[in-house]
Parts: C-alpha cells; structure tokens; sequence
C-alpha cells in the first residue's frame, strides 16, 4: 500500500471517530433525543453539499433515472431504518457496545446469503459469526441496565444494517456507483423523516428543546452533519482504491480506535467491567477472524 492510500485510510478513521464522537455528544451529553429532527439535519445537509460539490466539479454524479432511483427505494427505506434506529441506539448505549452490536449484522448477513444464494460458510466464517453473536449476547446479558430500549434498538439497527449490505450485493441497480446511491438515500430520507417528524410531534419537541438557542448545541449539529458528510465521502473513496478486504480492515481499526478513545474520554463515562470487557474483546476478535476468512 502506497503513502497516498495510507493518508486517505488515516483520514478515514479520522473522520469515522469525528463522526461517532459528535453524534454522540449531541444525543448523549446534550439529550438531543429527537432522531427525526437530528437525521433530518444529517441528511438534508449530505444532499446539499453533496448537490454543491458535484455542481462544483469535485464529484462526480451521472443523471439518475427514474428507473434507477425507484429501484433504489428498498435500500433507501433499510438505510433510514439504519440511521433512525442507530441513532436512537447511540443515544443509550456506549460507543464499545453500540460497535459490539453493529459487529452483530454480518451474521444477519451471513444467514440472508446462505438461503438465498445456498452459499456453504467456511468452518472459519462460521466460528467467527458464533463469536460475533456469542459476544453480543453476553453484553445484553451482564449489562441489563441500557436494555430493553437500547438493545432493542440497536438490534433494529444491526438488522436494517445486514440486510442494506445484501442488498448491495444482490441489487439490480448495480449501475449506480456509492454517491448516486447515498444521493438518492439522502434525498429519500429527508423527505420521509421531515413527515415523521411532523406526525411524531418530534418537530414541536424540538422547538421546546432546552438547549435549542445554545452554541453548544449549533456548534455539534454542525459539526455532527459536517463529519457525517466527510466520512461518507472518504469511505467512498476508500473503497474506490483499496480492495474489499483492506477496506474491511481500515473499517475494522477505525472501530478499535473510536471504542478505545472514548474509554479515555471522560465526557462519555464509559464504565466497563471485567466481564463487559471480555465480551468486546471476544468480538474484535470474532470481527478480525471474519475478515480473514474473507480474504482466504
């Protein structure tokens, strides 16, 4: 791997940690618990830089067809459930456990390929999902005080998670490359969360919204919405120039550093147990032995 690949594989985990780290502050440390509003904001910005940017010259974006964006609709309704349920999740439970969960979609995905597709796992595969979900468990089991509403949804969000990753794989809009798709997600969820936001009551909540005049709080939905556009922008380019399975890997470490930061992080107050502890390690390294049976 070349300096320039290591510089942009960098500037990924940067922006990943940046990206986890703001959202985390908004919906944690200043109790921003209105997921509509917040991913409204998120995604109504994504599509305006991404709509400026590309009119810019600084991405490029083909005409989209009808066709193309109807097509698109299922994976767009399986990333809103993503970034709905995932946000409700962070909001409740550490940045380790939300990982440890997250980590849990490859064995929805491993389970929707193998009856569909009848693809036989590998011994290796198998063993690392087992790991994956065991650790998972385990963390639900000896860490009831964040369940039931956290667990369950950042079981939601490990759901719409796997089954968004098939169907990338099996779709038949293939023709699109990653910023059409995320355009047509963008523009998709900005419009069903703004009349979510409506019906929910989450809009007339938010205006009442303590905080909602602070520059605390303009200061992290604005960085919040800034980082979530970069990351997205540097994963598509990382997954441009490096293979499936370093990009697999740099996602893996990215993970490692966030989990790792945010215990050093007192603002975050991640206590963790002997226990607790044993069950994120087991994970990374269900999630490191699932990467390496990609690769064989």
């Amino acid at each position: 791997m070349n300096v320039a690949r290591v510089i942009l594989a960098l500037i990924f985990c940067t922006f990943f940690t940046a990206s986890y780290f703001t959202n985390k502050y908004v919906l944690f440390i200043l109790k921003f618990t209105f997921p509509t509003i917040f991913q409204g904001w998120q995604t109504s910005t994504g599509a305006l830089l991404l709509l400026v940017t590309w009119k810019l010259g600084w991405v490029e974006i083909n005409g989209l067809s009808r066709s193309a964006a109807f097509s698109q609709l299922p994976g767009s309704f399986l990333f809103i459930g993503n970034i709905y349920a995932g946000s409700k999740a962070l909001s409740l439970l550490p940045i380790p456990f939300f990982f440890v969960l997250q980590n849990a979609s490859e064995v929805f995905t491993l389970l929707i390929i193998t009856v569909t597709q009848r693809e036989k796992p590998s011994w290796m595969k198998l063993l690392s999902v087992c790991m994956l979900l065991g650790s998972a468990t385990s963390l639900i089991l000896y860490n009831p005080q964040f369940g039931p509403s956290g667990y369950t949804w950042a079981s939601i969000h490990l759901f719409c998670v796997g089954s968004y990753k098939v169907f990338q794989k099996n779709s038949k809009t293939s023709h699109l490359s990653d910023l059409e798709e995320q355009f047509i997600n963008y523009v998709t969820s900005t419009l069903l969360l703004a009349s979510l936001a409506y019906s929910t009551g989450d809009l007339s909540g938010a205006l009442d919204f303590p905080l909602l005049t602070s520059s605390r709080f303009h200061t992290g939905c604005l960085a919040s919405a800034i980082f979530s556009f970069s990351l997205m922008l540097a994963t598509v380019k990382l997954k441009s120039s490096l293979s499936q399975e370093h990009c697999g890997v740099w996602f893996f470490l990215a993970k490692v550093l966030a989990s790792g930061l945010s215990f050093l992080l007192s603002t975050f107050n991640t206590v963790i147990s002997p226990v607790t502890l044993c069950c994120i390690i087991l994970n990374y390294t269900g999630e490191a032995l699932f990467l390496f049976s990609d690769r064989l």
